[in-house]
């Protein structure tokens, strides 16, 4: 009966990108010690790895041990690429807000890894995006010929307005990584090359579309309240009595500290209201 091929003895056959260990050889750390695991672009190489998360390293390789080269092997030949590898990115906005319905759409999809985060659009650095961008890059590096798809539940996880969306445009395209939407009314799966690249100028335009109708209507909105005599915002923490009160206790040489504290107020909030420098 022939012996089963191990995944590790799989990834030793190609030299790994990333530390430039041959053939033969386990991965290697930046200390020059022998990796606990392969590294993501040694083991992409192999079609039937391509969706693992890890493949580790052997304990007779003595990982965490001073790293020495292995004997060579051949190299096995290209594999055909296999099915695209989806790289799923899920956001929210508040702590308030849920991710499951997004995560349960993603695991839905297929997808062999998801990032998550929970961050408002104002925040322009998105850890767990630029997570799944580096990770997608890093497959492609590895194994050109291998497709590798972003998927998102919607749109609006991805960027603010189409500014950012035209930037991501731009990344996807250079990195020739593809872009999955699951709802809305552009689902499917485009390549940023060739046609794709025109439904991502629509994307941006839609959003940006999206964004100002919202800002329009909220304006509107406010608009029409104060008609009403509804101005929103905070009510003042200083009406009519408490601020004749304060000026009579100022003009009598009271503290402006013991006049705050007396009325609940701040320093900061009396001295606006009766025209004193602090």
């Amino acid at each position: 009966m022939p012996k089963k091929i191990t995944p590790a003895e799989q990834v030793e056959r190609h030299d790994c990108p990333k530390c430039q260990a041959p053939a033969g050889s386990p991965c290697r750390t930046g200390a020059g010690k022998v990796a606990a695991s392969y590294h993501t672009g040694r083991f992409a190489l192999v079609p039937a790895l391509k969706a693992e998360l890890t493949v580790k390293t052997p304990a007779d390789r003595q990982p965490g041990k001073a790293w020495t080269q292995g004997a060579p092997v051949a190299q096995a030949p290209e594999g055909k690429p296999g099915a695209a590898i989806r790289l799923g990115y899920a956001r929210c906005s508040t702590v308030g807000q849920e991710l499951q319905s997004q995560l349960d759409a993603l695991a839905g999809a297929q997808c062999t890894r998801v990032f998550s985060e929970k961050i408002s659009t104002r925040v322009k650095e998105r850890p767990e995006l630029e997570k799944a961008l580096a990770l997608a890059r890093e497959i492609r590096q590895a194994a050109p010929g291998q497709a590798v798809i972003l998927t998102v539940v919607e749109m609006k996880r991805l960027a603010r307005n189409a500014a950012e969306l035209m930037s991501l445009s731009a990344t996807l395209q250079a990195d020739g990584i593809q872009l999955e939407l699951l709802s809305g009314p552009l689902t499917g799966v485009y390549d940023p090359n060739g046609a794709g690249a025109i439904v991502f100028a629509v994307l941006a335009v839609s959003a940006e579309v999206e964004r100002e109708g919202i800002r329009e209507k909220t304006l509107e909105g406010l608009d029409a309240a104060a008609r009403k005599g509804n101005h929103g915002g905070r009510p003042t923490v200083v009406d009519d009595d408490k601020l004749a009160a304060a000026r009579v206790r100022h003009a009598k040489g009271e503290s402006v500290t013991a006049i705050a504290k007396a009325l609940g107020i701040s320093r900061a909030t009396l001295y606006r209201h009766i025209g004193e420098s602090a």
